[in-house]
């Protein structure tokens, strides 16, 4: 087991990264205000992995009750948000209780955002069970639900106590989600950490074979990464939003094509293309640098081409993002590889450039 900070003072927080994990309550215990907890996961991980949670639990004297809810990114709204409550209340669950996700990003901006919210605020921890949640969604407390017109939009920043990510439960995790976690693995390089973007170049084809060390290593040089930027920066007022490269093309994907049909790190992974294309068209990378992440993602078994939903789909998706500013919409772009900046874009040279982008390079698509 490897232990890391996310250093945010009195509210600092153990991740810790390992095989074996969900048999650990003594990791577990030290973070629970009573001795009573709630997990929330839903019907794929649930008869994997819940009874082996609950047993660690009960052994060690700490009554688990369970809410299992739908999966899939299309039941991340106020429908599903409500069964938490729902349980929470029948249950007769107090404010020292501990609400337990155990899950994917799904089920983690879920767990959070009803933690945040019952009875204005309750206790909870992250038990990720995708590559994408262990590296990205699990740390740093952004909770929340979608809303028809914008991912994400509602919610809010409150902080696990913990975050325990067993690295067995990606074993039985399918190709498509292994890699679509590999985009979020691959984010960390591209912004701020170029030996870590040279390193997954030399391993990737290990990282897709799921090979033990190579994923223990990049599980957590990102969340290395993670807790460096949310400990400097936790309600993304600055540097924060470095992290979400290739998010404001992406998550425009993911609802113009309707939520669950691009997995999110898909829609990251194309959407860092549409990035590094506008990138390049201001003058900030070469063709062979979009040609380096292209091929990347490729590796990773990603899309690098977006979806044609037209410009006009595209900017009406993209106006509903949470890095709009006075009105105009802001893009996390590239200085250069292993450096990104917020870009607002104020002129007429700028704007043509993503109405390039987005009518050259989407077509492709």
């Amino acid at each position: 087991m490897q232990t890391l900070t996310v250093d945010l003072g009195e509210r600092a927080y153990p991740i810790h990264i390992g095989p074996g994990l969900l048999d650990r309550a003594d990791l577990v215990l030290p973070h629970l205000k009573q001795k009573r907890v709630v997990i929330v996961s839903n019907t794929t991980v649930a008869p994997l992995y819940l009874a082996r949670l609950r047993q660690s639990l009960a052994d060690a004297g700490v009554a688990a009750e369970a809410v299992i809810l739908p999966d899939g990114e299309a039941y991340k709204n106020w429908e599903t948000l409500n069964l938490i409550f729902d349980a929470l209340l029948s249950q007769r669950a107090e404010r020292k209780t501990t609400l337990i996700a155990l899950g994917g990003g799904v089920i983690g901006d879920l767990t959070g955002f009803a933690a945040a919210c019952y009875q204005r605020g309750m206790p909870f921890i992250q038990v990720p069970t995708t590559l994408l949640a262990q590296v990205d969604s699990s740390v740093g407390g952004k909770t929340g639900i979608n809303h028809p017109l914008g991912k994400n939009m509602i919610g809010a920043f409150h902080q696990p106590q913990l975050v325990l990510a067993d690295t067995d439960t990606l074993n039985t995790l399918p190709d498509r989600e292994l890699s679509a976690g590999l985009a979020e693995v691959i984010k960390y390089g591209l912004i701020r950490d170029l030996p870590f973007l040279e390193w997954l170049e030399a391993n990737m084809e290990q990282l897709v074979a799921r090979d033990t060390d190579a994923l223990t290593y990049a599980i957590r040089r990102s969340c290395e990464n993670k807790a460096e930027v949310v400990a400097a920066d936790e309600r993304e007022s600055g540097q924060r939003a470095l992290l979400n490269l290739g998010h404001t093309f992406g998550h425009a994907i993911e609802a113009g094509m309707g939520y669950g049909n691009w997995l999110h790190g898909e829609g990251v992974s194309a959407g860092t293309m549409l990035a590094a294309d506008l990138s390049l068209r201001l003058g900030n990378l070469s063709r062979a640098d979009v040609e380096r992440i292209a091929a990347l993602f490729r590796r990773a078994g990603l899309p690098v081409l977006a979806p044609d939903l037209g410009e006009a789909a595209y900017m009406e998706h993209m106006g509903v993002d949470k890095k709009v500013e006075g009105g105009r919409i802001r893009f996390v772009l590239f200085r250069k590889l292993g450096e990104a900046y917020v870009a607002a874009l104020n002129d007429a040279a700028e704007d043509a450039a993503l109405r390039a982008t987005l009518t050259e390079a989407v077509a492709r698509g």
